[in-house]
């Protein structure tokens, strides 16, 4: 006689090494009493497609989808939500009767983070989104959704920053949010918030925008964390502004693709300061 294991869920990504959602998935599991295993699945570059669906023949319930997938997880999904489909792009994945359901929770996570966790209401605020690929792509729609006066999405290549305001048009109308696009030289100044989804981080720059677009007691948000953040932070620290890196947002995305999944809410703030402790105890150790 067989007993049925734990259900399988995995995060899918090249690389995937250094990823902290099993880590995550698991305290929401012991949280919520949920019996799931969570771990890591390294697809190559050209292989996506044939490493998702192994796993979802040999039992894989769902997935998260890092880096540079989650344009391909939305194209193989025959059903997606309001949020991915605004995005263009997946970062959840759930295989059931009806067929993979493709949605998106980094918005709905960045927004949850920044009210919630900061503290910081975005309704009737001037908001700057540095940045305009996936991560960008991923976060606008919900951003809207909250409100803001005004979001300006500035990019190096200003006609890809245009190209992701347009997708988004309609939905900036239908919450009454003045949406444009601007180059990262001349992106405005002074706003409330600014949201660094830029490969800056990656490239270990401080940041891409001048620090005039930090208004008095901004809020500065890298959606990165860890040590890729922390040259933003800095700048962001040394000109005035209230810094904050996207471990919060990580944390937040990751509690929707488990209500996704399982029909449970955990809660967050007890595995975000877990996380942070974790975090400075690594920081400690490689500064010795």
């Amino acid at each position: 006689m067989t007993t049925a294991g734990p259900d399988r869920y995995a995060i899918v990504g090249n690389p995937v090494a250094h990823s902290r959602s099993p880590a995550i998935h698991a305290a929401f599991a012991r949280q919520t009493g949920q019996a799931l295993a969570y771990g890591r699945l390294l697809a190559p570059l050209d292989g996506f497609d044939v490493t998702l669906r192994a796993f979802a023949a040999e039992g894989g319930r769902g997935c998260n989808v890092t880096v540079p997938f989650k344009f391909e997880a939305f194209a193989l999904a025959a059903r997606r939500s309001e949020r991915a489909a605004l995005a263009g792009a997946a970062n959840t994945l759930r295989f059931d009767a009806q067929g993979w359901l493709a949605d998106n929770t980094d918005g709905t996570g960045l927004v949850r983070d920044i009210e919630a966790n900061a503290g910081v209401a975005l309704a009737g605020r001037r908001v700057l989104l540095v940045g305009a690929g996936g991560a960008a792509a991923g976060v606008l729609g919900p951003l809207l959704a909250a409100r803001p006066a005004q979001v300006v999405v500035a990019n190096r290549t200003a006609e890809r920053a245009q190209a992701l305001v347009q997708a988004h048009v309609a939905w900036a109308d239908e919450h009454g949010v003045a949406l444009a696009a601007a180059r990262l030289d001349t992106p405005g100044a002074a706003f409330d918030v600014v949201l660094n989804a830029s490969a800056s981080s990656l490239q270990a720059a401080a940041s891409p925008v001048h620090e005039r677009v930090l208004g008095p007691g901004a809020l500065a948000v890298d959606l990165m964390y860890g040590a890729a953040a922390e040259p933003f932070l800095a700048w962001a620290r040394a000109a005035g502004a209230t810094a904050r890196d996207g471990l919060g947002m990580l944390v937040e995305q990751a509690a929707e693709s488990f209500f996704i999944w399982r029909g449970v809410r955990p809660l967050t703030a007890p595995v975000l300061q877990a996380l942070r402790e974790q975090l400075a105890v690594e920081a400690a150790a490689t500064a010795r």
